[in-house]
């Protein structure tokens, strides 16, 4: 299994809220979350049990109908599986709880018998859909599992993130050939993308045309799961509608666009089944950039970025012209002819969701112009704003991220540019290679 930083939050559940809480690890389908919670039983409990609810056996099944009755539950599952539980030693696994919701209802209980600990996971589409008719137990410390980040990416293909870090929090320049290798390894995890099995490829084969394959299969399972929740296949033309307006560069994101229809409460309904699945990240416009950001959201107003850049990488070039080879070659060597703002945008956009943060950006008119200013990305720090621009290739001109600042200079602290050049500074804007985004966020949460 590779390391992920999710294993460090199971070991804090377990040391501050077990056993008065069970822990939900939910995220987008084929993150992790089940090899997570496997290693972390296997490693941490003497031993564990667990039950895919995705893969049941009949007598499992029998067994489960009979969760309420606890002696008799503990006693046939251990007959069952072969498996000997200890008191205060084991854990037990629901995986896949969403397919079983009255498991996941009896979680209140089991909690407060308190002989074992108990980890669940499910896909949260699925988890928020199915409890109709159960009492959802706030018995439940949750944990949200998503693609691989950067630094999870290099631990992944042996590579330390030490240099990129000890760069960033000394805030000196990486120097020239340093900083284009940097640039080429964030390349190649935009390529790659964050989804295990896609990195499992890569570092197995170092094949992108293998690697792609994976990555378009993923693609087309999320499709296979919008379509079993909305057979009318319009949900998922909004899911392959994202790549396409960020591309086009479309100032926010437009449902009829995506579904060819004018816009319906029943589309609206699915938009949000879509931001529920976690495979898409909205970002939200603010009306008048504050420090309460979520109450000046536009809830109208929003992009959609993808939640893995390298599923985005594999559906934005999916249609083009030339082998997979040919593209993602260029891609890493930074030549490709289109410019690639929004892939280094949802880069960003990934980067700032796997911290925990909302997204939020600002667009607003020019004096006596019918074109617009717009800050890509908005964070809030201490009493201070973070207005964010990521370019993907020239620093010269931040005409945005100036106007923000002199508009909002009140409540502006730092203001950031990140692009694939070396750290610099141009007055009060502080220039970083794009490769720190992530060790910005540490500092950011750290402090």
């Amino acid at each position: 299994m590779f390391k992920r930083k999710a294993y460090l939050e199971l070991k804090k559940w377990k040391k501050e809220y077990a056993p008065n809480y069970a822990c939900l690890i939910e995220g987008a389908r084929r993150v992790g979350k089940t090899t997570i919670a496997e290693e972390f039983a296997r490693k941490e409990y003497k031993s564990y049990i667990k039950i895919d609810f995705s893969d049941i056996t009949d007598a499992m099944l029998e067994i489960v109908k009979e969760i309420s009755k606890r002696d008799l539950f503990f006693l046939r599952l251990q007959n069952e599986t072969g498996i000997q539980l200890f008191e205060r030693k084991s854990v037990i696994i629901f995986d896949e709880v969403q397919l079983y919701p009255k498991a996941r209802q009896a979680i209140k209980f089991l909690v407060k018998d308190g002989r074992y600990d108990y980890i669940e996971t499910g896909s949260l589409i699925s988890i928020k859909k199915n409890v109709k008719d159960i009492l959802i137990p706030s018995e439940e410390h949750r944990i949200t599992v998503h693609p691989m980040d950067y630094e999870e990416f290099l631990w992944a293909c042996g590579k330390s993130a030490d240099t990129i870090r000890a760069g960033y929090l000394s805030n000196a320049p990486m120097g020239n050939a340093l900083n284009t290798s940097l640039m080429r390894d964030f390349r190649t995890y935009m390529a790659v993308g964050g989804m295990p099995q896609a990195v499992e490829c890569f570092v197995k084969t170092n094949n992108f045309e293998r690697v792609n394959e994976v990555k378009q299969e993923i693609i087309d399972l999320y499709k296979a799961d919008l379509l079993k929740i909305d057979p009318s296949g319009r949900l998922t033309d909004i899911y392959n509608s994202v790549p396409q307006q960020l591309a086009l560069k479309k100032k926010r994101f437009i449902l009829s666009k995506a579904t060819g229809k004018r816009r319906t409460t029943k589309d609206e309904e699915r938009l949000f089944d879509l931001i529920g699945s976690q495979i898409v990240t909205p970002c939200y416009n603010v009306a008048t950039p504050s420090l309460a950001l979520a109450q000046e959201r536009k809830v109208d107003d929003f992009k959609l970025y993808l939640s893995d850049t390298g599923l985005f990488t594999t559906m934005i070039f999916s249609d083009s012209s030339g082998s997979g080879r040919d593209i993602y070659r260029k891609l890493l060597s930074d030549k490709l002819p289109a410019n690639l703002g929004y892939l280094y945008e949802n880069a960003v956009a990934q980067a700032i969701s796997a911290y925990g943060r909302d997204l939020y950006f600002h667009s607003w008119r020019k004096e006596e112009s019918t074109h617009s200013y717009e800050v890509d990305f908005i964070l809030r720090s201490s009493m201070k704003l973070i207005p964010i621009e990521v370019k993907s290739s020239s620093t010269n001109t931040h005409e945005s991220m100036d106007a923000f600042c002199n508009k909002y200079s009140s409540i502006v602290g730092r203001r950031i540019l990140f692009s694939q050049k070396d750290t610099g500074k141009v007055k009060a804007l502080e220039m970083k290679p794009i490769y720190q985004i992530p060790f910005f966020l540490e500092d950011l949460q750290n402090k």
